[in-house]
């Protein structure tokens, strides 16, 4: 029922967007730009508490979240949102690439994490990746999430028994794990689209997950990301 999109004349889906930054001129400035790139700036927030309700009465398919926010951070509402509206997912756009940071964003269900001193396409397009189901990382940050998570998932207590994947199956996990799109990952190991696809939908049933950022979380997770040793 959420994170619905808009509909556009010719039957297209326009991506619906939620802004939140505390300076007033920054969020309507990036509001601006992501309208004038055709995306539906459906509401703006410049507090958690608010980012929060708001969220709760439009549904966007993202939000664009600033991390500081005031008394209730950025992280907060990250987890608030996320937890209320499944279907709707948070894009953190901050000024801080620190590694605490994006840890604790990723760890409160965000998608991605961009740095402020990103540039207008490439926002366009972690906004456009994350709306499709994408995690979405500055250059950098994703390499952080992977060694965080990797020695999260040698830890002792996390030897649960995993479900068994093909190896064409965690191949592809791997590479959406590293944020590739399909047609990328179709691109790298020479099968059609559809085939990759296949293997996301059969690869997502027997995890029992829902969407590529669950799926690309779990694999991170399960350090199914790292490249096999005998792979060139």
């Amino acid at each position: 029922m959420g994170g619905s999109g808009v509909q556009e004349g010719g039957g297209k889906m326009t991506v619906s967007v939620m802004v939140v930054d505390d300076h007033p001129m920054w969020r309507e400035g990036v509001a601006r730009d992501l309208q004038e790139r055709g995306f539906e700036v459906v509401a703006t927030a410049g507090d958690a508490p608010s980012a929060v309700r708001i969220a709760k009465a439009v549904r966007p398919n993202v939000v664009l979240m600033d991390l500081n926010l005031g008394e209730l951070s950025g992280v907060d509402a990250t987890a608030m949102i996320t937890s209320e509206l499944p279907e709707t997912r948070v894009l953190v756009l901050s000024a801080s690439g620190e590694h605490d940071d994006v840890l604790q964003a990723v760890k409160a269900g965000a998608s991605g994490y961009l740095v402020k001193s990103a540039s207008s396409e490439e926002l366009v397009e972690a906004v456009s990746r994350t709306a499709a189901g994408d995690a979405v990382f500055t250059a950098g940050l994703a390499g952080l999430v992977l060694g965080e998570y990797r020695r999260m998932a040698a830890a002792p207590d996390g030897s649960e028994e995993k479900p068994q994947l093909t190896d064409r199956e965690t191949e592809v996990l791997r590479l959406v794990a590293k944020g590739l799109t399909a047609r990328q990952i179709a691109n790298r190991l020479v099968i059609s689209h559809r085939t990759v696809e296949n293997h996301v939908q059969s690869t997502l049933r027997k995890l029992q997950l829902h969407n590529r950022v669950e799926l690309a979380r779990y694999a991170i997770e399960h350090g199914l990301d790292a490249e096999p040793e005998a792979e060139k």
